[in-house]
């Protein structure tokens, strides 16, 4: 274990192999089985996650009982709901795992004295939200102006193994569409090649 957040450290900011050691005892190890989940809607975040093995999503759902699928997280991302992590407001968002996983979990309190330790923690950490924003800058300006076909092929380029490990059914709910609409775009664009 530790192995994905030494990669997603080092491929932000650089930190010595001591420093890294340091780093580790901040975090908390866990596992969690396919279907558990690590928030609950409702609850407060108490953590922020980092995936080294696995993939979890993040969702919320309406009062029709229907998902709506604000994020998946795979090996060497983050997961978290950080309006509730940060401010310690009630959770909008489920956060659950869709493999099998294993994580290392952050408390608000251990980052804090993580930036206070290795002050080279705040910068990766500024350069995840950063990152974060931008990305979902560019999400919503999908939501907002790309076709379903558009959104399903720019998915599947960026993410080339997703449709491998996630759901269909889950793929449809993140893109904003119905299973029979990313059905028929699926069978569209196959009967194209």
């Amino acid at each position: 274990m530790y192995e994905q957040l030494a990669k997603s450290i080092g491929d932000k900011v650089t930190l010595t192999a001591a420093d890294f050691e340091v780093c580790k005892t901040f975090f908390i190890p866990k596992k969690i089985r396919k279907k558990q989940t690590l928030l609950l809607e409702g609850d407060v975040c108490t953590y922020n996650a980092f995936i080294e093995k696995g993939i979890l999503r993040s969702y919320t759902t309406d009062e029709k009982g229907h998902e709506h699928i604000m994020q998946f997280a795979f090996e060497g991302w983050w997961i978290t709901d950080l309006s509730s992590f940060l401010m310690g407001e009630h959770s909008t968002f489920t956060i659950e795992a869709i493999e099998d996983s294993e994580l290392l979990l952050l408390t608000a309190t251990a980052r804090e004295e993580l930036m206070d330790a290795l002050p080279v923690f705040e910068r990766y950490q500024r350069l995840l939200l950063q990152n974060a924003y931008i990305a979902l800058q560019k999400r919503v300006n999908s939501a907002l102006t790309a076709t379903a076909e558009e959104k399903y092929t720019k998915l599947t380029i960026s993410y080339p193994d997703i449709v491998a490990r996630v759901p269909q059914h889950m793929i449809a709910s993140y893109l904003g569409l119905s299973p029979e609409t990313l059905s028929r775009v699926r069978k569209q664009i196959t009967l194209r090649k």
